[in-house]
C-alpha cells in the first residue's frame, strides 16, 4: 500500500486526483500506476485500470487470478467492474469515497449475487494518509479557483 501511496503522489505532483494502485501476485510486484485521466484524456484512465492493463500485459492474460490489488481510495463502479472481470482475488484500499465508491460505499459491486466472481475487500489500509493526500489536493485545488 505505500507504493500506491507513492504513485498517489506522482498522480498529485501531474495534477490528477492522487489516486495510486498496484497489482501484485504472491509478493511479486506485477503493475504499478497512477490516475492519468488528465494527462492522458482518457476517461477510463484510472490508476486501477491501468494498472489492472500492465498486470495483464506483463503475465501474458487477462485473467489475473490470485492477484491482490492495492488502491489508495475505494474503486468506483467501473474499476469495481474491471476488477471483477480480471478475477482479481483480493482488493485492498485506503481510503472510502462516500461519493462514488463503489465496493461498500455508495455501491456495493463486489458483492453483487448475480456476478459469478467474488473478490475479498479489505478497506481501511493506510485510510488517513490516503485521505490526507486527497484534501490537500482539493483544499489546493479550491485555493486556486
Amino acid at each position: 500500500m505505500r507504493l500506491a501511496l507513492s504513485q498517489a503522489e506522482v498522480a498529485a505532483e501531474q495534477g490528477e486526483v492522487p489516486v495510486g494502485c498496484v497489482v501484485a501476485r504472491r509478493g511479486e510486484l506485477l503493475a504499478a500506476a497512477a490516475n492519468a485521466r488528465q494527462t492522458s484524456g482518457d476517461p477510463t484512465a484510472h490508476a486501477e485500470v491501468l494498472a489492472l492493463r500492465e498486470a495483464a500485459l506483463r503475465i501474458g492474460d487477462w485473467r489475473l487470478e490470485g492477484c491482490r490489488l492495492y488502491v489508495t481510495l475505494e474503486p468506483c463502479t467501473m474499476c469495481a467492474g474491471a476488477l471483477i472481470l480480471a478475477r482479481i482475488e483480493r482488493l485492498i484500499y485506503g481510503a472510502p469515497d462516500p461519493k462514488a465508491g463503489a465496493c461498500g460505499s455508495v455501491l456495493d459491486v463486489l458483492s453483487h449475487p448475480g456476478l459469478n466472481h467474488r473478490v475479498v475487500v479489505t478497506t481501511g489500509v493506510l485510510a488517513a494518509e490516503s485521505g490526507e493526500l486527497l484534501t490537500r489536493f482539493f483544499r489546493s485545488l479550491r485555493a486556486e479557483a
